[in-house]
């Protein structure tokens, strides 16, 4: 009885740890495929493979989210600020916002999200959605780079998303560094640290 449970005990532990290490590995494999284009909030072409070689914050949103997006959105802004003090946003890391709900979020709509918030149009904060000649493909697109970090989303009809709650900190290759939550938990000095050890 007791080596039957000494048996048990130790499975657990290799299933724990497999499952475990499972999860590490698919998150430090984690990569924007180089080909993926979406259209920013200037009606212009974005494709990662040509992106600057700077690190990345990105954020997942839709503009009608009645919560967790617009709080994550205003601390990534205060974020920003701390950067700019530093002397490194723009210049070593810019700030990527993709909407999972690109038929309401067209560029224009975007572009006034970004006013709403006081984010200047610099090309240091890009806004990104569906080109509406290619919305099909595009919100395709929008949803493999989602799964590329297992984020989740989803209408339940009501237009309201349920959706994942993590912000995403990639390399100057859009490969995953490390995830944070979104919302009231997104602890801005907590990313500002990881961002500057990395640079």
């Amino acid at each position: 009885m007791k080596r039957l449970y000494i048996i048990s005990t130790i499975l657990i532990i290799i299933g724990t740890v497999a499952g475990i290490s499972y999860f590490i590995f698919r998150d430090v494999a984690a990569k924007i495929p180089d080909n993926i284009s979406l259209i920013t909030m200037n009606e212009e072409e974005y494709t990662f493979g040509k992106a600057d070689k700077k690190l990345k914050l990105v954020e997942f949103m839709y503009t009608h989210c009645p919560d967790i997006c617009p709080t994550t959105t205003q601390k990534m802004n205060l974020l920003k600020k701390d950067l700019q003090k530093e002397g490194v946003y723009g210049k070593d890391i810019q700030f990527i916002t993709i909407t999972f709900d690109p038929y309401r979020d067209t560029p224009e709509v975007l572009k006034k999200y970004m006013e709403m918030f006081g984010i200047e149009n610099d090309g240091n904060w890009i806004m990104l959605t569906a080109d509406p000649k290619n919305y099909e493909k595009d919100r395709q697109e929008i949803k493999k780079i989602a799964d590329t970090f297992q984020f989740q989303y989803r209408d339940p009809g009501n237009g309201l998303y349920i959706h994942t709650s993590f912000t995403y900190l990639l390399d100057e290759n859009n490969k995953f560094i490390k995830k944070f939550p979104m919302g009231e938990n997104f602890n801005k000095d907590e990313v500002f640290e990881k961002i500057m050890n990395e640079i």
